[in-house]
C-alpha cells in the first residue's frame, strides 16, 4: 500500500495454483479499485517497498537477483540494482534514504542496504542463513531480519551496520512486521500455527500468539491497535487485538492468502491471495478514539449559567453530550477539534468540562476546568439624619443603610461612619460597635433589591453650633462590589442652637 493511499501494489511472483510465471508488479487504484497498470520487473517479484513519499517502489526479484527502482508517476522501471544472491524481505526508511533487502543465503545471508540517491549498494550486514524478511523500528534505529535457516532474530543496528543481539525462536520464523506505536516486533512461523512477539525494550519473546494455519503476512492499524494476519492454508485473515495479544476473528477471503496491507486511514485491508490469484479488499471494523478537550474559553462565568463557551479539543465530532461538572450544557454543536457549549447553571465553584462521543468521555484534566463564579452585589449606602430636640437630652438620629442592587446576592458587608471630631454614638442597633469618633456596623446576608438599616444617635451639647456632618461608608463586602461610585453617603445638619437644628 502506498503510503499516500493512493495505489496498491501487488507483485505477481507466481501465477494460480503456486506456478512459477510472475514477472510483474500490478498496481491497483483506489478507490476504485481497478487496475491501472501492470509492470514488468525482474523474475518472480517477491518482497515489495515504497518510499514514504510515494514516489518510487522497491520490489525485490528472487528469480533474477536484482531489486527494481520503479517510478510511481510513469510505473516504468528507472534503475535495477544487482549483486545479490536471493533478495527476499525488503524495507524503506522514513527519510527514504536507505532501502533494506534481506538477502537469503547458506550458511550466512545478510541485509544489504540500498542507497537511494546513487541505486547502488553501499552496505551490508551479515545474519544468520536463509533470511526471509525484514522491517524497521518505528524510529528506524534498528531493523530486524528473520533468519528461517536457524530459527532466529537479527537485531541490527542500522546507524553503525552491525547486529547487536539474536533472539532465539523457533519453528522457522517467516516474515516480520512492526508495530508502529509500540515497536513490538510480530514474527510469522509459516509453517506453523503461531506469531512470536518480541518486545522492543527486553528483545525477548514476550508472549506468542496461536493463529489459523500457517500465518504468513501482517500489517498493523495506524493506531498500532490492531494486527492483520494472512493464514495462508486456511484462507483467512486473522484479527488480532495487540493490547491483549489475542485473535478476535478470523475473516475468510480467498485461497492461500499471502501479503497484506492496511490503508492509511485504517479503515481499509488489502489481501493478495496466490492460488486464486485475486485481491480481497476488505472494510475494517475502527475504533472511534475517545475524544480529549485541551482549552476552555471562556474559563469562568457566573453561577446561573448561560455563557458561550467554546472547548477545544481532539476527537469531538459527534459528540452526545457536553456537561459542567455533570450538569449537561445546551445549545452543543461540534465539529472534529472544537464545540460550542451554553453553560447550564451550577453552584459556585470549578468543575471539569467533558466531552462524551461513541468514542467514550473525555477525562478529566487542569485543561478542561471551568470556573463558576458568584455574581457580584453593588452596596448603595444611604444614611439620612433626624432631630430630636429638647432642653433634656437632644440628639440627632442617624439611619445608614446598605442597599443591595445587586445582580447577586449580598452574604456580609460592613459599613462605617465618620462622626465630627469630638462627638460619639450612643443607642446603637445590633451589630454596631462605636470607637472614638467611629461607628461600625456589620451587615448579614442582603437579597438583591432589598436594604438593611443600622440606627445610632449623635448627642447634642451646649456647646453644639455650625454644621455637623456625618459620611457612611462601604469598607467591605461580599461578593465583590463592582460599582465604588455609590460606596460613600453624608448627611449634614445645621444647628443654630441646641433647641433649633436643621436637617435635610
Amino acid at each position: 500500500m502506498a503510503p499516500d493511499g493512493a495505489h496498491v501494489y501487488v507483485s505477481n511472483g507466481s501465477g494460480p495454483n503456486d506456478n512459477p510465471a510472475g514477472t510483474t508488479v500490478t498496481v491497483l487504484n483506489t478507490p476504485s479499485n481497478t487496475v491501472g497498470a501492470t509492470i514488468t520487473v525482474g523474475n518472480s517479484p517477491g518482497g515489495i517497498a515504497v518510499t514514504p513519499d510515494s514516489t518510487r517502489l522497491y520490489v525485490a526479484n528472487r528469480g533474477s537477483r536484482t531489486v527494481s527502482v520503479v517510478d510511481t508517476a510513469t510505473n516504468t522501471v528507472t534503475a535495477t540494482v544487482g549483486g545479490f544472491s536471493d533478495p527476499t524481505g525488503i524495507a524503506v526508511n522514513a527519510a527514504g534514504t536507505r532501502v533494506y533487502v534481506s538477502d537469503s543465503a547458506y550458511p550466512n545471508g545478510s541485509v544489504r542496504v540500498i542507497d537511494t540517491a546513487s541505486n547502488t549498494v553501499t552496505g551490508s550486514v551479515t545474519v544468520g542463513p536463509f533470511p526471509q524478511d525484514v522491517a524497521l523500528s518505528p524510529d528506524g534505529a534498528r531493523a530486524y531480519a528473520t533468519n528461517h535457516g536457524d530459527n532466529t532474530l537479527s537485531v541490527i543496528d542500522t546507524a553503525a551496520l552491525t547486529v547487536t543481539a539474536t533472539v532465539a525462536l523457533s519453528d522457522q520464523p517467516f516474515a516480520v512486521a512492526v508495530n508502529p506505536v509500540t515497536g513490538a516486533a510480530h514474527i510469522s512461523h509459516s509453517n506453523d500455527n503461531f506469531l512470536s512477539v518480541v518486545d522492543p525494550a527486553t528483545l525477548t519473546v514476550a508472549t506468542t500468539i496461536t493463529t489459523a494455519g500457517n500465518p504468513i503476512g501482517a500489517a498493523f492499524s495506524p493506531d498500532g491497535a490492531t494486527a492483520y494476519v494472512t493464514s495462508f492454508s486456511s484462507n483467512s485473515l486473522a484479527v488480532i487485538n495487540t493490547a491483549t495479544n489475542t485473535v478476535t476473528e478470523n475473516a475468510p477471503i480467498g485461497s492461500g492468502p499471502y501479503g497484506v496491507g492496511v490503508s492509511p486511514d485504517g479503515t481499509l485491508a488489502y489481501v493478495a491471495n496466490t492460488r486464486s490469484a485475486t485481491l480481497d479488499v476488505l472494510r475494517l471494523a475502527t475504533v472511534t478514539p475517545a475524544p480529549a478537550v485541551t482549552a476552555i474559553s471562556p474559563a469562568s462565568g457566573p453561577t446561573a449559567g448561560g455563557t458561550a463557551v467554546t472547548i477545544t479539543g481532539t476527537d469531538l465530532a459527534d459528540a452526545t453530550a457536553v456537561t459542567f461538572g455533570g450538569t449537561p450544557a445546551t445549545g452543543v454543536s461540534c465539529a472534529a477539534t472544537s464545540c460550542t457549549a451554553t453553560s447550564p447553571a451550577h453552584a459556585a465553584g470549578t468543575v471539569d468540562v467533558q466531552v462524551t462521543t461513541p468514542g467514550g468521555t473525555s477525562a478529566t484534566t487542569p485543561a478542561d476546568q471551568y470556573t463558576y463564579l458568584v455574581p457580584p452585589a453593588d452596596i448603595d449606602v444611604n444614611l439620612t439624619a433626624q432631630p430630636h430636640l429638647g432642653l433634656l437630652v437632644p440628639y440627632l438620629s442617624y439611619t445608614l443603610t446598605a442597599y443591595n442592587t445587586g445582580p447577586g446576592a449580598v452574604t456580609s458587608a460592613t459599613l462605617t461612619a465618620k462622626l465630627p471630631p469630638g462627638a460619639t454614638a450612643t443607642n446603637l442597633s445590633a451589630g454596631c460597635t462605636v470607637a472614638a469618633t467611629t461607628v461600625t456596623c456589620a451587615y448579614d446576608a442582603i437579597a438583591n433589591g432589598a436594604g438593611v438599616n443600622k440606627t445610632f444617635r449623635v448627642p447634642l451639647s451646649l456647646l453644639t453650633l455650625g454644621q455637623v456632618k456625618v459620611t457612611g461608608l462601604r469598607t467591605v463586602s461580599a461578593p465583590t462590589d463592582p460599582n465604588p461610585a455609590n460606596d460613600t453617603a453624608s448627611a449634614t445638619c445645621t444647628a443654630i442652637s441646641i433647641i433649633l437644628v436643621t436637617c435635610p
